[in-house]
């Protein structure tokens, strides 16, 4: 689960299945007791008709887990951290950095940092599409250094400026799910 959408899909889809549920947030649910076979597969496909899948693989439910972290930080959190990103990783998934790095990288084919840096962009994009903060202001909410670190990676994931950006008009955003 990528998003609070999603997070109310699973929640009602539970609720009809009268599952009771201690947790669902991003990447997880926890339900109260055990789940039968039939009400597993139920849920199965009542998740899958919503565009969801359920994720019984421990190395799956970890990569949905780290995504569910970056995705958490970049889009919804305002908060600076105050240590490491890879620190901060580590320490929300208790696994180590290395091992979390590999297995993204593998089984996403892509590396953590690329993956945080492709939503920081979105998140950039949407912000200049709202077009009610300075760039300035943008790179100091998504914590970059400066102006000029924040233009030269959008430039380089998008091939344009920030500022060109801003004066096309179009929405360019992808969901975050497609990212």
């Amino acid at each position: 689960m990528v998003c609070i959408r999603c997070k109310m899909v699973v929640k009602d889809e539970l609720t009809k299945l009268g599952l009771p549920y201690t947790v669902v947030d991003l990447g997880q649910a926890e339900v109260e007791g055990s789940i039968s076979a039939e009400q597993h597969d139920k849920l199965r496909m009542a998740l899958l008709k919503s565009g969801l899948e359920l994720m019984d693989d421990k190395k799956s439910v970890l990569i949905e887990k780290i995504k569910s972290v970056i995705i958490e930080l970049v889009h919804y959190s305002e908060e600076p951290l105050t240590i490491n990103f890879s620190d901060y990783l580590s320490q929300k998934l208790h696994h180590d950095y290395t091992y979390l790095a590999n297995l993204f990288s593998e089984v996403q084919g892509i590396t953590i940092e690329k993956f945080i840096i492709s939503h920081k962009i979105e998140r950039v994009k949407e912000l200049l599409v709202y077009d009610e903060l300075s760039l300035t202001e943008i790179a100091d909410m998504m914590h970059y250094s400066s102006v000029a670190h924040l233009s030269t990676q959008f430039k380089k994931v998008t091939g344009l400026t920030p500022s060109h950006f801003k004066k096309l008009k179009e929405k360019r955003r992808s969901m975050l799910e497609d990212i």
